[in-house]
């Protein structure tokens, strides 16, 4: 026979099992800026651009291994569980590359084996990257190029991207901010292009 006092330890039991599921934290996401299939860097490009893009810099705001949203009321959020899958300045560098080498027929000089006649090197200087959940992701950028050569050419810029989100979530703002920096490397490869064949690019 159950007494009322098994009774009570079964519900006593029960009570602590349903406490212990909803104190389980919930399973970190990561997220990346490289899209889901990353180029790979092709030796057999004809006349490619040899390109050093150096380590990126980010905001100290915004340096961080989990997310910083922007909220309605403009203060910042840090969500422990969405985090990067590298260091955002990582990232950044990664997805500029990519970029640079899947539409400019670019070659990164840190993942190849052979001197390069003429090296550009490229330095990104982020100053702001935001994430408004819903809204908006920001990137502001200044960046540079210049070139290996004696009396090379080079060039100072800056952009400012704004992509915007129209589900709520970090996946949809993961996504946008991909967009933002696709938009980047198209802006600094269309400027090496232009460069390495004379012109003098506007900003």
């Amino acid at each position: 026979m159950i007494t009322p006092r098994v009774c009570r330890a079964f519900v006593l039991l029960g009570l602590l099992g349903l406490l212990a599921a909803c104190a389980s934290p919930k399973p970190e996401r990561f997220h990346s800026l490289l899209p889901a299939q990353r180029t790979a860097a092709s030796q057999g490009a004809a006349n490619p651009i040899y390109i050093d893009v150096t380590p990126v810099r980010v905001p100290a705001q915004v340096d961080h291994a989990q997310w910083v949203v922007r909220q309605a009321d403009d203060s910042l959020l840090l969500l422990e569980q969405e985090r990067w899958a590298a260091s955002l300045a990582d990232e950044l560098r990664a997805a500029l590359v990519d970029g640079l080498v899947a539409r400019w027929s670019a070659l990164d000089v840190r993942s190849i084996a052979l001197l390069a006649p003429t090296i550009w090197g490229v330095r990104v200087d982020v100053q702001r990257f935001e994430s408004v959940p819903g809204r908006e992701a920001r990137l502001e950028a200044a960046w540079s190029l210049s070139s290996s050569e004696r009396g090379g050419a080079t060039l100072v810029c800056r952009n400012a991207l704004i992509e915007g989100v129209d589900q709520p979530g970090v996946p949809a703002l993961a996504a946008a901010h991909r967009r933002a920096v696709a938009r980047l490397a198209d802006e600094i490869g269309r400027r090496l292009q232009q460069l390495r064949s004379g012109q003098v690019p506007a900003c």
